[in-house]
Formats: structure tokens, sequence, C-alpha cells
């Protein structure tokens, strides 16, 4: 079976895109990166729940916390207000990570040139995300460009989004046709025990759940989210 790295950061739309690289007969390589993000803690307890679950033998846990370092974000900066969720919020959010995804990749290829692994899966949605500039099809396909340009030329490696146009409510609907134990994923941006179902992470979360017709397996603190999301 032909290995691929999974990009898992412990989250619905990473845990959907692992399930897809199974379904498609790739063994997989989990990663996760702590950036210096609020819930670091909690996003490294799901990756390794989800990584028991799929009995992942290769799993890369490593730290990039120059990330909250640099700052910038209300993900890395406690000063910065995490904001309330706006599907509606035209622009990109303050929970942006400045060039996070590029971070995060050029580990993911580091790694996969050394296990001689062809295909790196990640979770970027386009479509029905936050609007992250990185999670854009476009930066995605600039990168494979320069994966070209700076790997060695028998590498073949390239990022591949299952999920990349798809909406929030279609990955969803997707994990559930794959098996995905979304009870073990954590999505909220504020929250290490309890989702505050308020956040632009949960209430995009919580829409994916509504629009699919499913209820969200996680617990919520604002319990109002979960009959109207966003």
């Amino acid at each position: 079976m032909e290995r691929a790295v999974c990009l898992v950061s412990g989250g619905l739309d990473s845990c959907v895109a692992a399930a897809t690289a199974r379904a498609e007969g790739f063994e997989p390589a989990f990663l996760h990166v702590g950036y210096g993000q609020r819930t670091q803690r909690r996003e490294l307890e799901a990756f390794n729940a989800l990584a028991d679950y799929y009995r992942v033998g290769s799993r890369l846990m490593v730290k990039a916390e120059y990330l909250g370092a640099i700052g910038g974000s209300a993900l890395t900066d406690p000063s910065i207000p995490c904001p309330e969720g706006d599907p509606r919020r035209a622009g990109i959010p303050i929970t942006y990570v400045p060039f996070r995804n590029a971070n995060l990749l050029s580990i993911a290829v580091s790694w996969a040139e050394v296990l001689g692994v062809r295909l790196i899966f990640i979770g970027a949605v386009e479509e029905d995300g936050s609007g992250y500039p990185d999670c854009r099809e476009s930066f995605l396909r600039a990168f494979n460009a320069a994966i070209r340009k700076g790997t060695r030329p028998e590498s073949g490696i390239r990022v591949v989004a299952p999920l990349i146009h798809s909406t929030k409510g279609q990955i969803v609907a997707r994990g559930i046709e794959l098996g995905a134990p979304f009870e073990l994923t954590w999505s909220c941006y504020r929250n290490l025990e309890v989702a505050c179902g308020r956040c632009d992470s949960c209430v995009l979360r919580l829409k994916g759940f509504a629009d699919a017709g499913i209820e969200d397996p996680l617990p919520y603190a604002a319990a109002a989210s979960r009959k109207e999301p966003g």
C-alpha cells in the first residue's frame, strides 16, 4: 500500500481529508504541527485520538511556535480577542495566521521527501471556509510549482486538497459516508474543554452539521448555536 502524508490538525476538515486518503487506498502518515495556537494542547489530543483510531503507525508531531512569536493573529496572540463567528463577514478575519499553510506544508514536504512519499493531503477548504488566502486553490497550485523546483527531480511530491471546493455540509456528509469519527475531532478556536459554539470555526462547523442534517457529536457551551448556526 502506497503511503501518503496527511496534515492533521485534529479538526473536522483534516479528519475527512485523511479519511479520504485511506478510502483512496493510501496508508496515511499523520503530521501535526503545533504553532503556538490557543488550543494547541487540545488539538494535539484530537490528533493522537484520530491517529489511534486509524491505527496510524507513522506519526510526526513538531512545533513551529515561531508563528506564535511572530503573532498577528487572534489564534496565536492572547492580547487579540477571538471574534464571534460570522459566515457573512467579508475580508480576511483576524484568526488568519499569516502564511501558516506555507509553513506547515514545507514541513510536510520535507517529511514526504525523507519517507519517499508522493502525495500530501491537506484539508484546505476554499468554498465554505473562513476566507484564508492560504486555503485557496491558486495558492496550492503555486506551492506545488515551488515543490517541483525545490525537491529532488525524482520525488514527484505534490499537495492534494480533496475538499477544496466542498461546502461544510458536503464535508460532514462525506465524513459520515467514510465513517469518520467526528466525536474525536476538535474545531473550537477558544476553549480546551467544551467548544464555545460562537467562534468562526465553531459556527462554520455547526452550520455544516445543520446543512447535512446531522447532529454534531461534540458538546457546546453555547447550546443555542446548535439551533441557529451562523
